[in-house]
């Protein structure tokens, strides 16, 4: 899905930092462990606001 895309990372503390596309937070780094914590899926279902 994000194949060919540029991913910010933003240090938000040390060895730890969040992985962004665009304005969606995906998820943290931890740059020493080289594992990443995925957040829930900024792109899922919105609710409508008529709901």
């Amino acid at each position: 899905m994000l194949a060919g895309q540029r991913l910010g990372i933003k240090e938000v503390d040390e060895e730890i930092g969040l992985v962004r596309f665009m304005h969606y937070d995906l998820g943290f780094i931890d740059l020493e462990q080289r594992t990443l914590q995925p957040l829930d899926n900024p792109f899922g279902p919105r609710l409508s606001p008529m709901s």
